[in-house]
């Protein structure tokens, strides 16, 4: 990919700010950074933001922190800049696209992979025994109150009720032709029994593996079959493909493959209000 598609560098984003558009004129045409006079003092609030901060793990190994993924953004992903300096790093790169299997892998895949024009060669789904009971209809978790016997207490019933949850994204990873390991973080009260349900119920659905991690107990050495697992897969096969391609459909059809064979709705109802306003941007940018 060229510098032209991502913000690789100080130039680049600076063309980027420009185009940022805040408002519209009285005649319904956008207002930009750029018309505003204010990209350029923009881009100097944020010419040191183009660089990852470099952190590290209590093990020493590098982790870079880089637009997200939790900022109260909607991607849920690291930047582009960080996975590609990290990949002259290491052997072995994790990038981590938050917020699930639906909406953050999913534009992790259709956005990002296609502006890098880097493809992971595997899949890391990360899921709980207690997460899959609560998804199974367990009682709601307060912070700071003490959690209900359902979760501290095996419960197999539940745990299974819980489970097309994980099949669901197991199933959503794999349409974009990648192999996926499921990463069980298992935690004190989990029993035997029902870490074995979450990894064979993941196995039958399509995973490639799924593995019990207790890293958060016993540090690296609690995640190394998870590693090798991970390993194992990067090794198989992939035959990645995008969700939607970007020309040729339209807004409502991205939409409603997304809805549809993401998020497994029927279909896509449009308001009119959302109507006027995919009328408005198609006239306005030719790139959607």
């Amino acid at each position: 990919a060229s510098g032209d598609d991502y913000s690789s560098t100080l130039k680049d984003m600076r063309a980027r700010i420009g185009r940022c558009v805040v408002a519209y004129n009285t005649s319904g045409k956008p207002i930009t950074t750029e018309d505003l006079g204010v990209a350029g003092a923009m881009t100097v609030l944020m010419k040191d933001a183009i660089m990852p901060t470099l952190m590290q793990t209590v093990e020493g190994t590098p982790a870079f922190v880089h637009a997200g993924p939790f900022a109260n953004i909607a991607h849920g992903n690291s930047s582009i800049i960080a996975d590609r300096i990290a990949l002259k790093l290491a052997d072995y790169v994790l990038t981590e696209s938050g917020f699930g299997a639906d909406i953050g892998m999913e534009k992790f895949f259709d956005i990002k992979c296609r502006y890098s024009g880097l493809v992971p060669d595997a899949v890391v789904l990360v899921a709980t025994v207690r997460a899959l009971k609560m998804h199974g209809g367990g009682p709601a978790v307060k912070a700071g109150a003490p959690l209900a016997p359902e979760y501290v207490e095996e419960n197999l019933e539940l745990l299974a009720a819980g489970m097309p949850n994980l099949e669901a994204h197991i199933e959503n990873a794999l349409r974009f032709g990648i192999p996926v390991v499921v990463a069980v973080n298992s935690f004190k009260d989990d029993t035997q029994a029902e870490v074995d349900l979450v990894c064979k119920a993941a196995i039958a659905a399509g995973a490639e593996n799924a593995v019990v991690s207790r890293h958060w107990m016993d540090g690296g050495a609690g995640a190394t079959a998870l590693g090798e697992a991970v390993i194992a897969a990067c090794e198989k096969p992939s035959d990645f493909k995008f969700l939607y391609p970007l020309k040729g459909t339209t807004i409502k059809e991205k939409i409603e493959t997304i809805c549809t064979k993401i998020y497994g709705a029927a279909g896509v109802e449009y308001s009119e209000l959302a109507e006027e306003q995919k009328t408005k941007m198609e006239k306005m940018f030719a790139k959607l």
